[in-house]
């Protein structure tokens, strides 16, 4: 399916900025930040990507995850591994600070006391990823 019947299966108009925006977090392969987006489209602003960013988020075309970086990082959201509850693992490098999807790792259950209601589980596993711990 390509990028505009995305958009438009989640009832997004597939705008310019839309579509680069979509286009550079899936061709990436691993969770970005604002700032990261920023240095790979030069041609929009931050708060042009923060706008579709924000728009994306509010239509689950993309989770915002925390990974302790001090920025939120965004990653496409795919129906299979992606809902309110649920989801995959993350794992933060502390050397190279990138974030990765462990996508064949689910969310463990936990169970929470009686009147409680997540509405959302970041996983997030922080260390060494291979790349840095290979240098050492």
């Amino acid at each position: 399916m390509c990028v505009t019947e995305k958009l438009e299966q989640k009832g997004v108009k597939p705008t310019a900025n839309r579509i680069l925006v979509y286009e550079t977090l899936a061709n990436h392969g691993h969770p970005l930040s604002i700032a990261d987006i920023e240095d790979s489209i030069l041609s929009m602003d931050k708060s042009s990507i923060f706008r579709v960013i924000t728009l994306f988020v509010q239509y689950d075309l993309v989770h915002a995850i925390e990974d302790g970086s001090g920025s939120l990082k965004y990653e496409i959201c795919t129906e299979e591994l992606h809902h309110a509850i649920g989801g995959h693992v993350h794992f933060y490098c502390e050397t190279c600070h990138q974030t990765f999807c462990f996508e064949d790792v689910t969310i463990p259950l936990v169970e929470i006391p009686d009147g409680f209601k997540p509405n959302s589980i970041n996983y997030m596993i922080k260390g060494v990823c291979q790349k840095c711990s290979s240098r050492k």
